[in-house]
C-alpha cells in the first residue's frame, strides 16, 4: 500500500500546471483565493477517484481521452495567457488572479488535466486490485489521495509565499509571472504533443 502513496506523491508533487499556477499565486501573495483553487483541485480528484475506483477504466475510451487532453491544453493556455496579461497590468493583478483562482477553476482545471488520469488509472486498475482494495475501502483511499492532491498545489503556494517575502522589486514579480506563463504554455504543448499528437496522430 505504500507503493500507492509513493506513486501518487511522485506524480502529484512534480511541477505541473496546477502546481505552477499555485507557485505564481503564492509569490504574488494570493493565499486565500488560491486555497479555494487548491480545494477545487482536491475535490476534482476525489470525484475522479470515486468514479474510476468503482468503474475501473470502463468509462475512458480514446475519444474521451482526446477530448479531455484537447480541452485541458486549451484551458491551460487560457490561464497562461491571463497570467501574462495581468503581469503587464500590475494595478489589476490582484483582481485578475482572484477571478482566475477560485474553487470552480481549480475543479475544472483538474478535471481537464491529463496528469490526473496518469495518476488515477494505474492506481484504480492495477494497484487497488493488487492489494485487494474494494468496496468501502475505495472511499477511504480516495479521500486520502484527494488530500494529497490538495496538498500538492498548497505546498507550491506556501513555497511561493515564502519566496515572495524576499522579493520587493515589482519588475521581478513581473518577470516571474512571465516565466510561469511560459512554463504553462510549455506544459500545454507537452500535453498536446504526448497525449494528442503521439497517441492519435492528430
Amino acid at each position: 500500500m505504500v507503493e500507492i502513496l509513493a506513486f501518487a506523491f511522485g506524480i502529484m508533487y512534480t511541477p505541473g500546471p496546477v502546481n505552477l499556477i499555485s507557485l505564481s499565486a503564492g509569490l504574488n501573495g494570493q493565499i486565500r483565493s488560491t486555497l479555494r483553487f487548491c480545494a477545487g483541485v482536491g475535490c476534482a480528484m476525489l470525484v475522479l477517484l470515486l468514479i474510476f475506483g468503482y468503474t475501473g477504466a470502463l468509462l475512458i475510451n480514446k475519444d474521451y481521452q482526446l477530448f479531455i487532453s484537447a480541452f485541458g491544453c486549451l484551458y491551460i493556455c487560457y490561464l497562461a495567457l491571463q497570467i501574462t496579461i495581468s503581469s503587464f497590468k500590475p494595478t489589476q493583478k490582484n483582481a485578475t488572479t482572484d477571478q482566475l483562482l477560485n474553487f470552480k477553476s481549480g475543479f475544472v482545471m483538474q478535471l481537464l488535466n491529463p496528469k490526473a488520469l496518469v495518476v488515477i488509472l494505474p492506481i484504480v486498475t492495477v494497484q487497488f486490485p493488487a492489494v485487494q482494495i474494494s468496496g468501502f475501502a475505495i472511499i477511504i483511499w480516495s479521500i486520502l489521495l484527494a488530500s494529497l492532491a490538495f496538498g500538492a498545489p498548497s505546498s507550491y503556494l506556501l513555497i511561493g509565499s515564502k519566496l515572495g517575502k524576499f522579493i520587493h522589486v515589482p519588475r521581478y514579480f513581473q518577470l516571474f509571472n512571465l516565466c510561469m506563463s511560459l512554463l504553462l504554455f510549455y506544459v500545454a504543448f507537452d500535453i498536446g504533443y504526448h497525449h494528442i499528437f503521439m497517441k492519435w496522430g492528430v
